[in-house]
């Protein structure tokens, strides 16, 4: 049994269920609803600087439109992902798999990575879903194709950032509602960690950059820093050492 074995288990387990398809719907019609919105109130917009020559000149698809368009997804996934990894393992503690899991001849570590994968996997089908909405632009402008693989990618890295502290509270619990309060309460934490260290200082700083927001904002604007990669690696890999420790902890009840 593969990594890859696993993931692709976890991720048919989502498909599998009503729960998995009506996240999917919801999270389309949602992110239809805003960049439908967001259009319109671009073009709106524009209209009105059509008279305003150096206005009109500012306004531009990747700043005015796709930027704050991911920006809003990255909200919505922030509350979606708790719910997708609420389940990853305290659903097997519930039908009581988790001890045929860990006999099965693979370790730890590839069960915690095939986890985080199949669940990942599902984000990604979600994301790969709405790809038609911003290359529609294409037939119409010009947009910054930095921009739009940036806003995908910090997309997938806030995903992939709550969804491993999200496995993390699910091997700590075996309620699924505990797992998704306290992962989404975490989550918010860091997002809005970046508002709370907007002022200056030592401890501003400290806090900005333990943010989500300021991480993700690189990436929106197409200008990618080593430290927010850093800083994704850094978290995702944390949450998923400690998901490490407390599922190998189930070996030795």
């Amino acid at each position: 049994m593969s990594v890859f074995h696993i993931a692709w288990r976890e991720l048919a387990s989502i498909l599998n269920t009503a729960v998995g398809w009506l996240v999917l719907a919801g999270f389309l019609v949602i992110a239809g609803f805003f960049w439908s919105s967001m259009v319109s109130f671009y073009v709106t917009q524009s209209t009105d600087l059509l008279t305003n020559p150096y206005a009109g000149a500012q306004m531009n698809l990747s700043d005015h439109l796709l930027a704050p368009y991911f920006g809003n997804v990255a909200v919505v996934l922030l509350m979606i992902c708790p719910a997708i990894s609420m389940r990853l393992f305290s659903e097997e503690v519930r039908q009581r798999t988790m001890e045929l899991l860990l006999t099965a001849p693979v370790s730890t570590a590839s069960i915690v990575a095939g986890k985080l994968l199949g669940a990942l996997g599902f984000v990604a089908l979600m994301l790969a879903s709405t790809l038609h909405l911003p290359l529609t632009l294409m037939v119409w402008g010009s947009p910054d194709v930095g921009v739009l693989i940036g806003g995908y990618a910090s997309l997938m890295l806030v995903s992939a950032t709550i969804l491993a502290m999200g496995m993390m509270f699910s091997a700590m619990t075996a309620n699924q509602v505990v797992a998704v309060v306290l992962t989404f309460g975490s989550a918010l934490v860091l997002w809005v960690l970046g508002w709370a260290g907007s002022g200056d200082g030592a401890t501003a700083e400290v806090l900005t950059g333990l943010g989500l927001l300021d991480h993700v904002q690189g990436f929106l604007t197409g200008a990618v820093k080593l430290s927010d990669l850093v800083y994704f690696a850094a978290m995702i890999g944390f949450f998923s050492l400690a998901t490490h420790q407390r599922v190998e902890g189930y070996r030795w009840r």
